[in-house]
């Protein structure tokens, strides 16, 4: 290599950038060209990451909320190890494998047969589950929305502003943000009906005597008159958005979708692939509302770390809406229910059952919010430039208006300039200069004016309060941050 070579592409971080500029398509990969986005993941145990200069981080992302307990859990890991010694590949939707049919009957028993406990309802059947497994959470959607139009002969779905569902070709038409959708417009069906996501304020998601306002009753009109005037089959909706914003819907939500799907004969499906497996404080988001849902969407904390998502809905629906193989499934694909990622996802669960993971993610999501509004009140106090706003406090003059929200080990801190415009530049200093501190977040939203918190659901009360004291001095200083912006997911 020449000696007069740029000092980042002497280190190996910086060699591998330079590989990525060469060869991956460069819609992928942000590379600042100050060099200090992205960092190289090396090596990941429990709550950190290590780059490859050795440098240490808390990952507050969980990797896209994927380690939910913890990256590379011990228990997770071996049960992965021998099924790769074992039987490293089946045969999809030909030759099963035992590992598929117990993981299928496992989320049949924590998702409708265990809602039926905890929600009986006379003259309902206990219900049983049947699975689709895919690889990727979109695939999860799409497989929901085959199921939906087999089910119901109508192709139209009702989804909502803010929506991610993925971006395959299906999962586009439910996927709201223009951004994903627009240059393959003329490629797509658009089936999709998007109406308002009545998002509660902060603090709003917290006092559930709070049942009604003018969005949920906006929202709830739109709905009807699309069920009155087009082919619907299906309501699709994330109980709580997180690539949206962290987005917590009002209280009588989630309820109101039951009850319309349950008027018009339509399908309510959740799409609980980032929600799942305990992030919210409970183990699924739904449970928050008391809501069964007819079909729900798995992925991401499934496996610990494994490509593997499955569509889940009730057995009586699934045998309605698919026929009995023949000897070609109309949906499968050569990767169907990964003995390794099977085995991996049964031992997710184990661990997040043992270690009661759910629980302790609601409590640590108490102590998370504690210390942010506690650290932003100290900041204040102290006379710095931010102001931190709860729902129905009055607008001051500030540099920033910081809008906090959460649900169990899924928060957000929304940063808004005094017009009340997204304040993106702003929140991505801020996200360049926690990961120069050691701390790894990412910013959410159609702006990408949220910092976003999703960590291991096995981090202590300790980090989250010295990652709230991080962002209370990141935020502190914003002034004095010069301008860069970071990329987007």
């Amino acid at each position: 290599m020449s000696p007069r070579a740029p000092k980042h592409q002497l280190t190996k971080s910086g060699l591998v950038k330079d590989l990525l500029r060469a060869y991956e398509s460069p819609n992928v990969t942000f590379l600042d060209p100050d060099g200090t986005w992205p960092i190289l993941w090396e090596r990941a145990k429990g709550l950190h990451v290590w780059d490859a200069e050795g440098k240490k981080y808390l990952d507050l992302t969980g990797a896209f909320g994927v380690a939910a307990a913890g990256h590379a859990n011990p228990r997770v890991v071996r049960a992965g190890q021998r099924q790769m010694a074992r039987l490293l590949h089946a045969m999809g939707d030909v030759h099963p494998h035992e590992l598929k049919a117990r993981l299928a009957q496992e989320l049949s028993r924590i998702t409708f047969e265990r809602w039926s406990r905890l929600a009986p309802s006379p003259g309902r059947p206990a219900y049983t589950a049947k699975t689709i497994f895919c690889n990727s959470g979109f695939e999860a959607v799409e497989a929901a929305l085959k199921t939906a139009m087999l089910a119901t002969g109508k192709p139209g779905v009702v989804a909502f502003e803010g929506a991610y569902h993925g971006l395959g070709y299906g999962a586009l038409n439910v996927t709201h943000r223009d951004y994903f959708r627009s240059p393959f417009r003329n490629q797509l069906r658009e089936f999709g009906y998007f109406v308002p996501f009545p998002a509660a304020h902060t603090g709003e998601a917290r006092r559930p005597e709070q049942t009604t306002s003018p969005t949920l009753d906006q929202t709830e009109s739109q709905i009807r008159h699309l069920l009155r005037r087009e082919p619907i089959g299906a309501v699709l909706v994330e109980p709580v958005q997180v690539r949206g914003g962290i987005n917590i819907p009002m209280p009588g939500f989630l309820p109101l979708l039951r009850r319309l799907c349950n008027d018009h004969g339509t399908l309510l499906i959740l799409d609980e692939i980032y929600t799942g497996f305990g992030r919210t404080g409970k183990w699924f988001a739904c449970e928050h509302w008391g809501v069964l849902p007819d079909l729900v969407c798995l992925g991401k904390a499934l496996t610990g770390g494994f490509p593997l998502s499955a569509c889940v809905g009730r057995a009586d629906l699934m045998d309605r809406a698919w026929p009995p193989s023949t000897g070609e499934a109309i949906h499968t694909s050569t990767f169907l229910g990964h003995p390794v990622g099977c085995a991996m996802a049964l031992a997710q669960i184990s661990e997040l059952q043992q270690r009661r993971l759910p629980d302790r993610s609601a409590r640590l999501g108490n102590i998370l919010l504690s210390a942010l509004d506690s650290g932003i009140s100290t900041m204040l106090a102290a006379g710095h430039s931010s102001q931190s706003q709860r729902a129905g406090s009055a607008t001051q003059s500030v540099t920033l208006q910081l809008w906090i929200r959460g649900l169990g080990l899924l928060a957000g801190v929304e940063l808004r300039n005094p017009d009340g415009t997204p304040a993106t530049d702003a929140t991505l200093r801020s996200v360049k200069a926690l990961l120069a501190r050691g701390f790894i977040v990412l910013p959410e939203g159609e702006h990408a004016n949220v910092i976003s918190f999703t960590p291991p659901l096995t981090i202590s009360a300790g980090q989250l309060r010295a990652a709230a004291r991080a962002v209370c001095d990141v935020l502190s200083t914003l002034k004095l941050a010069p301008p860069a912006l970071p990329g987007q997911r």
